[in-house]
């Protein structure tokens, strides 16, 4: 049993939560990051797409995991990075549709792909390295921003709290920034 205790991290004045809805989160260990995917799952539906930006081992399979236990995959149903293949699909409620862009060089490798089908589906699609793609993303996508303890990635830089910049450092802390499209 893993314990709960990601935490909101970020504070926002009422002007921009009209002009952006982002959340953060702070996760301590992969479970928790599972458990913050399998929570925020639970709320998606047909069609939507995430956008996982991170680093090479922040723990975009591990959120992803999470996402797909949230969504309802069947059970039995193992979740496992695309890197080599790159698309899974996961049957469940709704298919999950779980693609892995670090192997491919540039947008003209991303593009081949037709991925548009995937994206404009019916199911849920998780991109993994979306920044790969990032010209292409839908409007509504949800993206999603994953970093190690102690890196500051340029998109949150001076909004993450200094409490949260200041923890020990641990492998398994994990910053994690949820950017919802305007509605």
């Amino acid at each position: 049993m893993c314990s709960w205790r990601v935490r909101i991290v970020q504070s926002q004045s009422y002007e921009k939560q009209m002009e952006n809805r982002n959340e953060n989160f702070k996760t301590e260990s992969p479970e928790e990051t599972q458990a913050l995917g399998e929570k925020l799952g639970r709320t998606l539906k047909r069609g939507d797409v995430i956008a996982l930006i991170g680093d090479l081992g922040t723990g975009k399979t591990c959120l992803t995991q999470g996402i797909a236990r949230g969504v309802g995959i069947a059970s039995g149903e193992v979740v496992n990075s695309p890197s080599y293949i790159l698309i899974n699909e996961y049957n469940g409620i709704v298919p999950i549709y779980h693609i892995d862009l670090y192997r491919l060089e540039n947008s003209e490798e991303v593009a081949e792909l037709g991925l548009s089908e995937y994206v404009e589906g019916d199911g849920i699609c998780i991109i993994e390295w979306a920044e790969r793609m990032a010209e292409v993303l839908p409007d509504t996508c949800i993206k999603i921003h994953i970093t190690l303890a102690g890196t500051n990635a340029s998109h949150a830089d001076d909004e993450i709290s200094g409490s949260v910049l200041d923890s020990p450092e641990d492998e398994n802390i994990r910053h994690i920034e949820i950017q919802y499209p305007m509605s």
